[in-house]
């Protein structure tokens, strides 16, 4: 997963059709995806987790293979969680630091359950 500090990120621009926010309210499944390279997914506060269970539809039930990017409240301990539903990439908060971030996916090697990036379980996949 990419991390990305808050300078580094550009919204889409308006009128931009190949880079896409999507609210976190609306439902993926309805989303035109023809030309697409990124969509952003906006956490408004972190116990908002909506935005989960879209990458999880955009990258599963529609097969989007572009850039799913999680904005706005992102914090380091959901960032694992973040990759395994799908998204490929994530700007953190002003307050957080890099390093600490990219620490949080050297804490698990594998899963036992299948998920949007690895989607057979562990003990289907020959070692």
């Amino acid at each position: 997963m990419k991390i990305l500090t808050s300078h580094e990120h550009q919204a889409p621009a308006e009128g931009d059709t190949r880079h896409v926010a999507l609210a976190n309210d609306a439902d993926a499944l309805q989303l035109p995806l023809e030309g697409v390279e990124r969509i952003d997914l906006h956490f408004p506060q972190f116990t908002d987790g909506r935005a989960f269970s879209q990458a999880y539809l955009l990258r599963r039930r529609r097969g989007f293979t572009g850039d799913l990017r999680a904005t706005g409240d992102v914090l380091i301990d959901q960032l694992v969680q973040m990759h395994r539903t799908g998204f490929s990439s994530a700007v953190l908060r002003p307050d957080v630091d890099a390093s600490a971030a990219q620490r949080q996916f050297e804490r698990f090697s594998r899963y036992y359950q299948a998920d949007a990036v690895q989607t057979a379980p562990i003990f289907a996949v020959q070692p």
